[in-house]
């Protein structure tokens, strides 16, 4: 028996204009089987876990270069 999905996510590498986003957007509208694409509006809450996550990262990564 396989997986059947329903959608996926799409995450951009940066945070893009919505204006520079258009190709995109319009882009994976034409793929075979795209019912909708909704872009996500980037938000402070977004700004603040990406912020965290690299500074956990470098914690990390400082804890095996610098024992």
């Amino acid at each position: 028996m396989s997986d059947r999905y329903d959608s996926f996510i799409v995450t951009l590498q940066r945070d893009t204009r919505d204006d520079d986003a258009e190709p995109t957007i319009a882009a994976i509208r034409q793929i075979r089987g795209v019912l909708s694409v909704k872009p996500h509006v980037s938000d402070i809450a977004t700004h603040v876990a990406t912020e965290r996550a690299k500074r956990e990262l470098l914690d990390a990564l400082l804890k095996v270069v610098v024992p």
